[in-house]
This record gives structure tokens, sequence and C-alpha cells, in this order.
């Protein structure tokens, strides 16, 4: 048992061990708590009289706990300063001048209106303190403000989504209802630009005031009702946006056949909205919305963020979190970790403003030395765990995440599809970098207004009971088209023709009542008429809703209106009268070949036959003779390889080649000739006087246009002369001036529309015919007022209307059977052959003969080279070359050869029968001298000739056969 003694001396020890121990650590602790932690104020400005205020204001508190709590002790304090801006913009002002100058806040969140963080974000480039807001008003520039970070999504974002939905219904105009304010007009030229985007056009704009009573919204609806589009896309504040719908329900416009989108903070924000409004007024509203992913962490602060809202705002009914609550809470959470970032290397203070006298409280400011840090760190920021989703800011700009399409059913709302720019609608979100997209329809079902569930068409006919105004052309003549009659009594206007049972059965092939009256419009031809032009342009005037008639669809009145699909066939071509039966007259056996044809076949006839004479001249006994019979045994020889009746033997080699190519040549040529003739002779025609419209440029023949045609410009455009024009009306006329042609004040030919003509030539099948190429056009259209939703319908019954029975009774019925004029087109047609069939024949015929003609000219020459080398003159050597040619070849030389081995017996045979002869017969006249035998062959000249009729016949046994005769 120890002792009292040992007890004191191990308290005392105890005791002083830890006295020791305190003053050792205590120093350190409060040095290290003077050094390492540091303040940072935050301004915060908010309209903490609205719901959406005070939403995120809870959430700035729950993200600074969840700072503190997640940091060290040694973490860097932020301590918030709020100021509220009680909806005015002096006092966002005024609450930002004091975090400024006197608290000196190294950054700001808020304000939320537009108007009042302009001014902010001026004192905020002023003193190079960054602004965070979540004010949405595209007009807030981020690149023209460099301290300005959005912490919201811009309302711009949102156009595109808009856009989407309406292409995806294939509305193609839209009334856009917006807020008289700078939260409202924002938007407009952003969506305006993207429905354009889409073909879809804004043919409205509805201005509200924020002061309009309940009888100015209600005189502003019945005014909208009275147009005829039905799609209205609202950006619109709540208080505001409830009011309307009220009024809407009121008018009778949330019922069945209208269709309502509305932008996303009224979406949003759609649990501020009173309930009542939401189940009488609003059910079957479109709207749009960022989407927030579902996750634990946002299920837990949504428990966390009720009770702290209760604590804070015990005397305010229930209200929900939105996104502008998640955004507030992502904001603050980046802030946070940049001011952790940047404040340990940085002291957070202002720079003083130089001492002045009489400083105002914007040069008294000063400048943050913090600021352009927390700057740097801020403006590319990613949170990719945020409670909103993946919150990205780059460039000071948060980015857009998917939005999801809402149908408001009932209380509430129900997901009907998602919308991202890359992959634009989808039933389901984005999900693992694939998308799946529902089978059947891009987005869920959705109950439209009036509780349809039929697409609405997106216009009607307006309430007014306004009736389209239908301009019809009144013109004489072409009554199977269009014709126009008004009754005396009545004024009532009757069309009829082909054109007007078209439209009409098109009016009727709508799923919807046009209700519509025609207008007479005259044309007339005198210098001052309106034309057809002029009855375009009624519809641009407003004069005219629409034009019904045989209007032709030219770029030029595009411009102008809006066209729908044609329903005639299209094209320009030319009818001219048809020439007398070919086959009476008598000179048709040249009409095989032109003239040019028939020179050049002439001309190589001479020139063959020359050849031919000069190869043959000197060692051939047929080609020589006096010079008459020589250049006729010239021009008989070539002609007469025509008919291959030539019976000259030739000789050369030369010669021979030449005469195989020509032969070719001729043969090709009669055949070719044979063939046109006997077409011409044989096969009915119907010849134009005119081939083409270049023809009548040429001969300056007279053309017959239509009245009021725009075919005149496209002939004035192909420069004809306007003065060689006349018009005519009726199918009469045309085949009276066809008729009379130019020179007796008619015309040599009609150009218009293959319409007309079609119904010309079918009338008149046997006169006339169509010629040259058909020029584009694009047939008869309905003309419409630009941007008239009626185009794309009409368009759609047009087609379905020339798919079928029906026009083709229509067409039997004002046109007949076509059938019963089988001549009306284009005749066959035996064109006369021209040279360049031949060319190719020539060609080869030409360097053939010019070939062998150059290669016996330069042997011959060698051969009497000896000429050339004498002294004598230019004239006495062609003199002398020309007495040598003259000559006939002495081939002594090259005859008297020894014959070979082989045919010595046959030589000896052939003598010596000779000899016997001439003993036993002494009384026999001298052999024929084209039979004597000239070489030691025992055959002559002439038996190695070339001939197109029979072999030469050897001597002994002309002359054996001449023996037994005798």
């Amino acid at each position: 048992m120890r002792s009292p003694r040992c007890h004191f001396v191990i308290l005392f020890i105890q005791f002083v061990s830890i006295i020791s121990f305190y003053h050792c650590v205590m120093p350190i602790r409060g040095e290290e708590n003077k050094t390492s932690v540091a303040k940072v104020d935050v301004g915060i400005i908010l309209d903490l009289e609205t719901d959406v205020a005070k939403v995120m204001h809870t959430c700035i508190l729950l993200a600074l706990e969840d700072y503190r709590a997640s940091a060290n002790r040694s973490a860097i304090r932020i301590v918030p300063h709020l100021r509220n801006s009680k909806k005015d913009d002096v006092e966002a002002a005024s609450a930002a001048i004091y975090l400024l100058k006197d608290v000196q806040v190294q950054a700001i969140f808020g304000p939320q209106m537009s108007t009042q963080t302009d001014f902010v974000i001026d004192l905020g480039n002023r003193v190079k303190v960054p602004i965070i807001s979540p004010a949405a008003s595209p007009s807030l520039s981020v690149k023209e403000n460099p301290f300005f970070i959005r912490g919201a999504l811009p309302s711009s974002s949102q156009t595109k989504a808009i856009a989407a939905i309406v292409k995806d219904y294939d509305w193609r105009e839209v009334v856009i209802i917006y807020e008289d304010s700078s939260y409202g007009t924002g938007i407009v030229p952003h969506l305006t630009n993207a429905l354009l985007e889409v073909n879809t056009l804004v043919s409205y704009r509805s201005v509200i005031s924020p002061s309009a009573n309940d009888d100015q919204i209600l005189k502003e609806l019945y005014n909208l009702n009275t147009k005829q589009t039905r799609v209205f896309v609202v950006h619109l504040q709540q208080y505001l946006a409830s009011r309307l719908f009220l009024k809407a329900k009121e008018a009778g416009m949330m019922s069945s056949g209208y269709a309502w989108i509305i932008t996303d903070v009224l979406t949003s924000l759609l649990d501020s909205v009173d309930h009542s409004v939401i189940e009488s007024s609003m059910q079957g509203v479109l709207g749009i919305k960022p989407y927030i992913p579902r996750s634990n962490e946002l299920s837990n602060f949504k428990k966390r963020w009720r009770k702290r809202f209760r604590e804070e705002y015990p005397d305010m009914d229930p209200v929900e979190l939105n996104v502008f609550g998640l955004w507030a809470y992502d904001s603050i959470t980046a802030l946070a970790k940049a001011i952790a970032e940047v404040a340990t290397t940085a002291i957070p203070k202002f720079k003083k403003a130089n001492a002045r006298e009489n400083l105002t409280d914007l040069d008294a400011l000063g400048t943050s030395e913090l600021g352009s840090l927390l700057l740097d760190s801020m403006q590319n920021t990613v949170l990719k765990r945020g409670l909103s989703g993946e919150f990205r800011i780059i460039e000071g700009e948060l980015q857009p995440s998917p939005y999801v399409i809402v149908n408001i059913i009932g209380k509430g709302e129900r997901s009907v599809g998602f919308w991202t720019e890359k992959d634009g609608i989808s039933y389901k979100p984005k999900m693992n970098s694939k998308t799946a997209k529902s089978i059947n329809e891009p987005l869920g079902a959705i109950i439209w207004p009036g509780e349809s569930t039929i697409v609405p068409r997106g216009w009607e006919i307006p309430t007014s009971g306004k009736r389209l105004r239908v301009g019809v052309p009144v013109k004489g003549g072409l009554e199977q088209f269009i014709k126009v009659e008004i009754d005396a009594k009545t004024q009532a206007v009757t069309a009829t023709g082909f054109i007007p049972d078209v439209f009409r059965e098109v009016i009727r092939s709508l799923p919807y009542a046009v209700p519509y009256d025609f207008i007479p419009f005259p044309i007339e031809h005198i210098p001052t008429s309106q034309e057809y032009d002029d009855l375009v342009y009624k519809i641009s005037s407003k004069e005219y809703d629409a034009v019904v008639g045989d209007v032709t669809i030219l770029a030029s009145r595009s411009k102008y209106v809006d066209f729908t699909l044609p329903f005639s066939e299209s094209g320009i071509s030319v009818v001219v009268p048809v020439k007398d039966d070919e086959r009476r007259n008598a000179w048709i056996f040249l009409k095989p070949l032109k003239s040019e044809l028939w020179i050049t076949t002439g001309a190589f006839f001479v020139f063959i036959g020359f050849v031919v004479w000069v190869l043959e001249h000197r060692v051939n006994k047929e080609f020589r003779g006096p010079k008459h019979k020589q250049v006729g045994m010239i021009f008989w020889f070539s002609f007469s390889t025509l008919v291959f009746a030539h019976r000259e033997r030739v000789t050369s080699n030369f010669t021979r080649f030449v005469l195989i190519v020509w032969v070719f040549v001729v043969l090709v040529l009669t055949s070719s000739y044979t063939a046109s003739l006997t077409s011409m002779l044989t096969v009915q025609q119907l010849q134009p006087t005119i081939t083409d419209l270049n023809d009548l440029i040429k001969t300056g023949e007279y053309i017959g246009c239509q009245k009021g045609t725009f075919v005149k410009d496209i002939l004035k455009h192909m420069k004809f002369d306007s003065s060689k024009f006349r018009s005519y009306s009726t199918l009469e006329e045309y085949n009276d001036a066809l008729s009379r042609g130019s020179k007796n004040g008619g015309v040599g030919a009609i150009v218009d529309e293959l319409p007309y003509l079609r119904l010309f030539l079918n009338k008149y099948c046997r006169k006339y015919i169509m010629v040259g190429p058909t020029y584009k056009a694009a047939g008869f259209g309905f003309a419409f007022s630009k941007g008239s939703p009626l185009v794309p319908d009409i368009s759609r019954a047009v087609l379905q209307v020339m798919e079928g029975e029906f026009m083709n009774k229509i067409i039997q019925k004002w046109f007949g059977n076509e059938t019963d004029c089988p001549q009306k087109d284009v005749m066959a047609i035996a064109s006369s052959l021209t040279l360049d069939s031949f060319k190719g024949l020539f060609l080869i015929a030409g360097v053939s003969a010019g070939s062998a003609l150059l290669l016996f000219l330069l042997s011959f020459l060698y051969h009497h080279r000896e000429i050339l080398g004498t002294d004598d003159s230019l004239a006495q050597k062609l003199s002398a070359i020309a007495k040598v040619f003259d000559d006939e070849q002495d081939n002594s030389n090259t005859m008297s050869e020894k014959p070979s081995e082989g045919n010595e017996s046959q030589t000896a045979t052939l003598f010596a029968g000779n000899e016997s002869s001439t003993e036993v017969l002494p009384d026999l006249p001298s052999p024929n001298p084209e039979l004597t035998t000239s070489d030691g062959l025992g055959a002559s000249p002439a038996a190695e000739g070339f001939s197109t009729t029979e072999p030469g016949t050897p001597i002994h046994e002309t002359i054996t056969g001449t023996i037994e005769e005798r």
C-alpha cells in the first residue's frame, strides 16, 4: 500500500505536466486561428416579396451550411449579407452600392430581375466583383460584361425546343403572346428566328402589359380569335398568365382545335399558380422546362429544404422546391469552392479609391483584389453531381440541359417527351449515350384543350365568318379550261371548266370546310390591259386571298405569292403547219441526200476516177488512147462503180487497193440512199414547215401567242422581235392564223403551253404538228398569299385528286378522248442524210486514194530521176516527165527473166503448141493484140488484171477453142 507522500508526488507531477502542455499548445492554436481563418463577405440581393426569392434564399443558406460542414476547421468562413430589392430597380441598386462600399463583399448573388441586374452588372464591372445572377433575359450579354456570370439558363435557350414541337406537328404559323417588359421582349427575336428555321411564321405578336386589366386581356383574346392561327406560345409570368388563361377559357379558346405552349419559367413555377386556374383553364396546355434528373441527394435535400423553409418562413403557405432554387444552391456551392481555392493565396480586401474631396458613393467604392481571381475560377466551372444535374458554367454562361415536355392534366403535369439540341425530340431522356425513342411517335399521348386527342390543325376559318376571296380570270376563248359568267340580276359569279372543277374537288378533299367566293378579273388584250401578273399581284396587295385559273407557276410570281403543287403538265412548245405530201414531188429522188452530201459524193467520184487513170495509164491499154477517150474513161470508170457496172481490168496493185476501199464506200452510200428513199416513198409522214424556233428568227415569221400569256417574255428573252407577235384567244383563231401564214396576215407558228397545244392538236391534228424541243415550265397551280397555311393542305389534296379516277373523268369531260386523233403528236419524219454521217467514210477513201497516188508519183520520179538531174529548165523537165508518163511502160526487162524450174515444162508445152498451130494453119489471121503473148509465161498482161465480172482466160485455151470452131 502506497504512502500519502507518494500520492502527493504523483498528483503534483501530473498537474505540472498539464500546465506545461497548456502553455505550449494554446499559443500555437491561437496563432493558427489568428493567421489561417479568413472571412469572405458575399452579398445576396433578392426580391423577398416573391416566393421564388424565398425558395432561393433557403437553398443558399443550406448551401453555405453544407460548405461549412464539409470544410475543416481551418476553412475560410463565408459570411452572407442579404438585402431585399423589394421589386424595385432603385432598391436593388442601393443594396448593391451598400454591399460594395460599406460591407466590401467579394461577390454578389442576384438580383433576380433583368432590369435590376443590368445596373448591378455595371457596378460589378466597375469594382471588379463577380455578379452571379439568375436573370434569364438574353439582352444581358455575358461577353459584353466580363464580371457577369449567369446562374440560370437564358430564355433564348428554350426557343429551339419550342420550334421542335411546332415542327413535329407541322404547324405553319404561330402567335406569340408575351409580356411588355424586358423579361417578355427579350425572347421574341430568338423565338422568331428559331421558328423560321423550321419554316414556321409568326403570324402575329400579342403584347400584354403587366398592368392590363381583365377587360383589356379579353379584348386582345377576341382579336386573336378573329385570326386564322390557333397555335399560341405564351411567355408571361405566373400572375399575368393565370389571368390570361382564365379569360381564354371565357372566350372559348381552351376548346378543341386550339394549341397552347407555355415557356420554361411559367412551367417551372406552375406550383405557384392557383390550382383552381390550372384545373379550370389550363387543361391540355403543353409546357417545357429544364430537366432535373432524380437522385438520392436531391430527395434528401428536398426533405431538409422543407424543414428549413418552414423555419425561415413559418407564416407562409407551403411551396415547392423549383429549379431556380436548385440553381441558386449549385451557384453558391461553386462560388464557395472558388473562394476556397483563391482566398488562401490572396487577402480578401478592397483597394481604396484615391482620396479626394466630395467623392460620390460610386467614386468611393474602390476595387476588389480578390474579385478577378474569383472570376477566373467561376467562369469555367463544372459540378458533375449538382442538385440540378450537371451544373456547367462555360465562359460565364450556364450551359443548356435537356428540356422536358409536359402536358397539363388535372391538378398537375405529365411528362410526354424530352428535347436536346443534339438529339431533338425523344420519348425518353438520353441515357448511356443512347436515346431511346418511342416506336410509334416521338412524343407520348397528349390530351389537347377540350379533352381532345386529335392534334390541332393549327388554324381555322376566322370566327368573323370571312370567306376566301378567290380571283378568277375572265377572257374569251379556251373555255374548256375556265369560263366565268356573271348573272345579270344577282351578280352571282359562276366558274366552269377544267380548272374550276379541279379546284372544287380539291376543296372537297380537305378535312375541313373552306368557304370561298369567286371574284372576276378581266383579261383584255389592249396596251393598258391587266394580265396574269396583275392578277397574281392582287394577292400580295390583299385584294384577293387566292387565284384560281390557268396561272403558270413562275419564279417571278413566287416572290409575291405561294403556289400549290401543279395540277397540269408543264412545258412550252411550238405548233406549225404540216407540209404537203412530198411523195407527189417530181424531185423526191434528190431528197434522201442533202446538197452538200451530193456535191461531196460527186467530187469523190471524179477524184477516184482521176486516181485510177493515173495509176493505170502507163500499164493498161484500156486507159490509153485519144485524150477525149481518156477523159471519158475517168468519168465512166468512177461513176460505173456506183452500180458496180465497170468491166475494165486493172493491173496495178495501187489501183486495186484504192478500188477496194472505194467500192465499200459506194456500197454504204447506195444502201443508205436506197433506205432513205424507200422510207420517204412508203411511210406516211407529216413534215413540219419549220423544225425549230431558230428557224422562225431566221425567216422573220410572225408568231402567235395567247392573250395575256407570259410566253411573250420568254420569246423576248430568246431574242425574238416583239413586233412579230400576234395574240389570239381561241382555237379557231389559232387555226385561221396558221392557215393563212405570215404573208397573208397570219403566223408561221403558235407558241404556247402544252395544255393549250394538246387541246388544239386534238381538234386539228391532221393539219398541224408539234415540233422542236419542249421548254420547261412548272405548269398550272393555285396561288395563295405568302405563308398561307392552306398551301400545304391544298397541295396534298391536289396530289390525291390527280392520283384518283376523278382526274381521268374530268379530262374526258372537257377535252374528250385524245386517242381519237392518232397523228396529233410528232409523226415519223424521214430526214435527209447529211455529210456529217459519212465524214469518216470519205476521210478513209480520200486518205487511201491520196496515199496510193503519192506512192506512185514518188516511185515514178525515182525511176526517172535522171530527167530531174539534167541541166534543163523546170518547164523542160516537167515536159519531159509528162512525155515519159504518157508513153506506155516498157516491160521487156521484167518479162525476159528466166522462168523457174517448176514452170519449164508448162512453158515448153505452150510454145510447142503455138508453133505447131502456125504450121498447120498458115492462113490463120494474126492473133488479137490483146491475146498475144508478150512475156515468157504464156499469159497476157490482161490475165493478171482485176475485174469484178470474170477471171482472165489463158491464151492456149482461147486458141484451142478457136481451132475447134474452125
